[in-house]
């Protein structure tokens, strides 16, 4: 079974080790107890949407970047494909090619 929380503090743990940052430190920022801020990266407690978003603060990193993130982990695990906004389609491309060659 896939543990949404579990993600949510795998990805949290990941952003807070890539800005090089404590547990300690983020813990402090974010106004959250020290051990309840483990719980949650350990995937052991569920944080509130309150929780996460002030780490999130504390991280420097907006809340939707952090649920990007978990949104495409879980599709993996699911062993769905991650949707790209950011890509054209191929048949929107072979549509515009084909457009172009006959003008």
């Amino acid at each position: 079974m896939i543990l949404v929380r579990q993600e949510i503090g795998d990805v949290l743990r990941d952003f807070r080790l890539q800005k090089g940052r404590t547990l300690r430190q983020v813990a402090s920022k974010a106004s959250v107890a020290l051990g309840y801020l483990s719980e949650v990266e350990r995937g052991q407690k569920e944080a509130s949407s309150e929780i996460l978003a002030s780490v999130a603060d504390a991280l420097d990193t907006p809340i939707s970047v952090i649920m990007r993130e978990v949104g495409d982990r879980l599709a993996v695990l699911e062993g769905i494909e991650p949707i790209i906004p950011d890509t054209i389609p191929d048949e929107f491309v072979a549509a515009m090619d084909a457009d172009l060659v006959t003008r």
